[in-house]
């Protein structure tokens, strides 16, 4: 797994006809730590969703690769099982299928049939991992996100994440409604997963999740593409001084792409 390369360019996606992104550019390597920053509506969801295969999201030009393979030939369990894993902004609920249920199936699913993970090494693992995020142990018997605060469902991302080990991970604005208490322990968990066979790319709006996770490189998104890259530096800078700067930089008026995105 070591040295997982997740490559986007020249990304172009439209929804309902309407072009969102418009030529991203990106590349994330297993031991990196990517933010990806800037204002509402710029097109840093849609990223993440292009990147995962959702349906609505039309790629028009452009190419995802994963370690050389075509990512936008495979479908989103394909994607999921080659390696790709997402934390929605907001995760889903579903009855009848248990946290833990959910969780060995996901690992199974990308191990070899007759290499399973043993029930014991699985509750092992779920168990100091949930201890770890400060979740109560009787969450894993209860339907997935069923009822969960959203503290709760963000911690449960995180918790899957854990047990799944995936090369590389979008956090789709994990930091979203959480308190300062709650965002420490998410933080701390994503913290847990470096190594140089993991690559993160983080969507956040604020600087606040970046002062608990350091990536190694920000990015600015505005008008559906990347137009500004740096260290840690620059999302100390956008806290302190918005985005007006890059927007008078740049000679950009409007940051947005014209719709949510």
């Amino acid at each position: 797994m070591a040295g997982s390369t997740l490559i986007i360019e020249d990304l172009h996606v439209e929804i309902e006809g309407k072009e969102i992104l418009k030529g991203v550019n990106l590349e994330i390597k297993g031991g990196e730590f990517h933010a990806i920053m800037g204002p509402n509506g710029t097109g840093k969801s849609t990223l993440s969703s292009a990147i995962m295969g959702h349906p609505k999201y039309i790629v028009t030009k452009g190419s995802i690769t994963l370690d050389g393979k075509d990512v936008l030939e495979m479908e989103v369990d394909e994607r999921a099982r080659a390696g790709l894993f997402l934390a929605m902004q907001y995760p889903s609920e579903i009855s009848g299928v248990t946290n833990a249920e959910f969780l060995r199936s996901s690992i199974n699913s990308r191990r070899e049939e007759g290499n399973e993970i043993s029930l014991m090494k699985f509750i092992r693992e779920m168990d100091k991992k949930m201890e770890l995020l400060e979740m109560d142990p009787n969450m894993a018997q209860r339907y997935l996100n069923e009822g969960f605060s959203g503290g709760e469902k963000k911690r449960n991302e995180i918790l899957q994440l854990m047990m799944i080990e995936p090369k590389i991970a979008i956090l789709d604005e994990i930091d979203s409604g959480l308190d300062i208490d709650a965002l420490k322990v998410v933080s701390k968990g994503i913290n847990e997963m470096r190594s140089n066979d993991f690559g993160c790319l983080i969507i956040t709006h604020y600087q606040r999740l970046l002062n608990y996770i350091t990536p190694d490189y920000v990015h600015v998104m505005m008008q559906g593409r990347v137009v500004k890259s740096g260290g840690p530096e620059l999302a100390a800078r956008l806290e302190s001084e918005g985005y007006d700067w890059i927007k008078h930089e740049l000679g950009i008026e409007d940051e947005t792409v014209g719709q949510e995105a």
